[in-house]
Parts: structure tokens; sequence; C-alpha cells
């Protein structure tokens, strides 16, 4: 009965030492289960993070975006490159100054839109490119060198907001009796600073008081500019602060001279900028639309 019994005990502990292996290889198994279980989970980070990284692109890319709505929010500023932005060339400037199309089925029912002086004051500037903006217009803006000078944080919000620059001299004086020299300083000088300051030279020179002699066309056309006067002028230089009803003397000196290819002078003036929305107005309401400056050829003929 002891062997019996020493023979029971000896298989009781071998049951459970089969019992305790057998438990043992399962824990096992399932730690590997578990470890391949373990490694989905990173398969799918994986993935997930592969599913996220177009959202991490575009969270990159909300600069541009900010830009816009910038843009949109501030002051419907455009940007310098719009300005720059190539435009096909489907108008020339005749000998009187005015827009002619080069085709005859482009529309020449057009005028362009220049200010002259500046700049001057941003109060002034905004007002003019918000207007421009409302009637999805582009002018010229004949600035001096002297001007930019002494602010050429105005050049650049004109040029941000996307007008168009022009050359009128560093001092503003008659340049048709100057030396070769001096109307060479007086217009290149102008050409230096405009470029440091945005980037670009102006491609459009206007001689002060429409007098720049046959040396400032030479000149011009030694820097790659169109030498222009103008063919409508709006008389807002004749202009006195205390005067009543500029608006309406603006806009019928305009009205009266109007033809297709009108280049219109104006200034920036305070009550240019009172009339200018009216003035465009009117001149859309006679059929007419503004010339984008960069459509225009830089040679006369």
């Amino acid at each position: 009965m002891k062997k019996v019994g020493k023979m029971t005990s000896v298989l009781l502990l071998a049951t459970l030492l089969l019992t305790s292996c057998s438990n043992s290889g399962g824990d096992s198994n399932n730690t590997k289960e578990t470890t391949t279980t373990n490694n989905q989970p990173t398969a799918a980070a994986t993935q997930s993070v592969e599913t996220e990284a177009p959202t991490a692109e575009v969270a990159v890319t909300p600069t541009p975006q900010a830009t816009l709505e910038g843009e949109t929010a501030g002051s419907n500023t455009n940007t310098g490159a719009e300005a720059s932005a190539e435009v096909p060339l489907q108008y020339h400037m005749n000998k009187n100054y005015d827009i002619v199309p080069n085709e005859e089925s482009t529309n020449k029912k057009v005028v362009l839109l220049t200010f002259d002086d500046g700049p001057k004051d941003a109060n002034m500037i905004n007002p003019l490119m918000d207007v421009l903006d409302k009637h999805q217009a582009k002018a010229i803006f004949f600035v001096n060198g002297y001007r930019v000078k002494a602010h050429p944080e105005l050049l650049e919000l004109i040029h941000k907001r996307g007008g168009i620059i022009g050359n009128h001299s560093w001092d503003h004086i008659i340049l048709k009796d100057k030396s070769y020299a001096e109307v060479k300083k007086q217009i290149e000088d102008v050409q230096s600073i405009v470029k440091e300051t945005i980037g670009e030279a102006p491609h459009f020179f206007r001689p002060p008081h429409g007098a720049g002699g046959d040396v400032g066309k030479k000149i011009a056309a030694e820097n790659g500019m169109l030498y222009m006067t103008w063919s409508n002028g709006s008389l807002d230089w004749e202009m006195k602060e205390k005067e009543t009803e500029k608006t309406d003397k603006l806009i019928k000196n305009v009205t009266d001279q109007l033809h297709s290819g009108s280049n219109i002078l104006m200034h920036e003036l305070p009550w240019t900028v009172e009339a200018l929305d009216k003035l465009l107005t009117t001149l859309e309401g006679k059929g007419y639309s503004f010339v984008d400056p960069r459509s225009i050829e830089l040679k006369m003929r």
C-alpha cells in the first residue's frame, strides 16, 4: 500500500508537471499572438500617419490662403506679382497719345487711367485703389523720385495693390531745355530708386508739364520706356481746395473730351479721389472700359 501510495504520488506529481508545462506553452503562444496583434496597430498607426500626411501638407498650405484672406479683409491688396503678370499686347499708342487696338476685332472703346505727381499719402492711395478694384480697372501712377525717396512705403503700397508704376522724373521740372546729362539723371535716377524699392523699373515715362523734348524722348527710349503725355485732361490740378462742385467739374472736363482711346490725366488729389467712383461709373455708362496698361506696346506707332 505504501508502494502504491508512493506511485500514486509520483503519478500525481508527473500530472501536475505536465499540466504546468502545457499551461506555460499556452501563455507563450498567447504572448506571440499578442505581439503580432500589437504589431498590427503599429501598421495601422503607420497607415494612419500616411493618411494624415496630406493633412500635414494642407496644414502647411494655409500661407497662400492667409494671404488671400488678408487681401480680402485688409485693403483688397493685390500682389506685386499680379501687377507684374504677363498680359497679351493688344494695344499701342499713336502720335496723339491715344490708345489704339492692334486688331480691328479688339475693343476700341477704352480709356487709359493715369495719376501723376505721387506718391503722396496712403489716405488718398488706398481709396483710389479701392475704387479701381471695384471697377476692375488698372491705372498708371507716374511718380516723382524725390517723393519715392521720402516715402518708399507709399510706392510699395501702390505696387502691392496692383498699380502700374510710371516714371515722372525726379524733381518734376521742365526737361525740354535741359542738357542731355541732366535729363538722363532726372529720368534714370527714378528708374533706379523704383527698381530698388519694388524690384522692377517703370515701363512708362511722362515728362512733367508734358514737356520732355526730343532729349526726354530719346532717354525714355534708351531705357525701354514708352514716352507719353495725355489726350484727355481732367484739369483737377487747376482746382482749389475751397472751390465748390469739383467732382462735377472734373467729370464734365473728362466727358467733354471723351473719345475712344482717351489717355486721361489725373492727379493724386483729394477731390480726384472723391470724384473717381462717379467718373468711372459715368464712363462705364457710356460704354467705355479701362485698358490694362500692361497690354500696351512700349513703342509708339
